[in-house]
């Protein structure tokens, strides 16, 4: 089924210029609850914020449940510094030195955005010499340099901004004519434009879903309990999350990745062949493989005992966490892996 990426990829530049970290994905759940609502499916919110939108299928007695999630990595502001600055606490699991010198916006409880930058304490060359080369970048020596007039924390105060405040890192999304796409926060974004991607594919080729299916757009997997209820009649859940592109793993940037085991659980044999079978059919390009720092909100859901039957794919993407990349074909590829399954009953 033909996967329009142009609809696809213009979406996903408009969802990076969306901040979204873990806490605060109020503004790109309205966003892409509208984008369910133009292709005439119902939503809900959960009581945690996340959002769920339905696609009436063939079989209406055993739900299937499709989830992504929009929230990503980022920070809050845990202390401001005598001189002006901030020191931060990370929100979701990365390397400061992945971050350093991005750009950010620090977002006050009054909804003001005050711009600046990652940098560690000691950052000037010719001021610090090696000690910049040989520190260790720590929780303790990261800072945010506010683009404002300021040095004390009357001044900051001043701005709004307040301890607790959200903290988001510029993404720099580009696209690249040779067809890589690069940005910070692919994960799970490109998951979640995917998503839409099949939605349309599905409504345009006018063939029902093979069941009823619950899409689930949650808000909280990068701090690990992104799943916290199951439609009633749920039989099985697929997560939409990034393959790891590092070596040894299996996983390309051209290709989907289809998880067998990640840091918590083995998953469902069968399910996994299901979509190797299914990726093999339609000569769409994966690669299965494993991941041992890793988790998805159906392997995490499994773990806490929601009882489904679950698997995982998605876009090979290199440097996760980190300034992350994968190609165009991986992005379509996993759309369109997604829309056979959508369309294709399990025997």
């Amino acid at each position: 089924m033909k996967i329009d990426m142009e609809y696809v990829l213009r979406l996903l530049r408009e969802l990076m210029d969306i901040p979204s970290v873990a806490g605060d994905c109020r503004k790109i759940l309205d966003r892409t609850e509208r984008e369910f609502l133009s292709f005439g499916l119902p939503v809900k919110r959960t009581r945690k914020g996340a959002l769920l939108a339905t696609m009436k299928g063939r079989n209406d007695e055993e739900v299937r449940l499709v989830s992504a999630h929009v929230d990503t990595l980022g920070a809050v502001v845990r202390e401001i510094k005598p001189n002006g600055r901030l020191r931060l606490l990370q929100i979701g699991g990365f390397a400061w030195t992945s971050f350093e010198t991005e750009n950010l916006v620090v977002r006050t409880a009054s909804g003001r955005d005050v711009r600046g930058s990652l940098l560690p304490e000691k950052a000037s060359i010719h001021a610090f010499s090696d000690t910049v080369r040989e520190t260790l970048r720590t929780d303790e020596n990261m800072e945010v340099r506010l683009d404002e007039p300021v040095s004390s924390p009357e001044d900051v105060r001043a701005l709004g901004i307040e301890v607790g405040d959200f903290v988001f890192f510029d993404p720099r999304y580009e696209v690249s004519e040779s067809g890589f796409v690069k940005s910070r926060f692919l994960d799970d974004k490109a998951c979640v434009a995917f998503l839409f991607g099949a939605i349309k594919a599905v409504k345009d080729s006018g063939i029902p879903p093979a069941h009823t299916t619950v899409f689930y757009l949650t808000n909280y997997e990068e701090h690990g309990h992104g799943i916290s209820c199951l439609p009633e009649n749920t039989t099985e859940h697929l997560a939409l999350d990034v393959g790891i592109v590092a070596p040894p793993a299996n996983s390309r940037e051209d290709a989907v990745t289809i998880v067998a085991r990640d840091s918590r659980t083995p998953y469902d044999f069968a399910f996994r062949k299901f979509l190797s079978d299914l990726a093999a059919e339609n000569n769409i390009p994966f690669r299965v493989d494993t991941h041992f720092r890793y988790g998805s909100d159906a392997s995490l859901a499994a773990v806490a005992g929601f009882d489904a039957n679950f698997a995982c794919f998605g876009p090979g993407v290199d440097a996760s966490h980190s300034y992350e990349r994968t190609t165009i074909r991986a992005v379509e590829a996993s759309g369109e892996l997604l829309a056979a399954y959508l369309v294709t009953d399990r025997k």
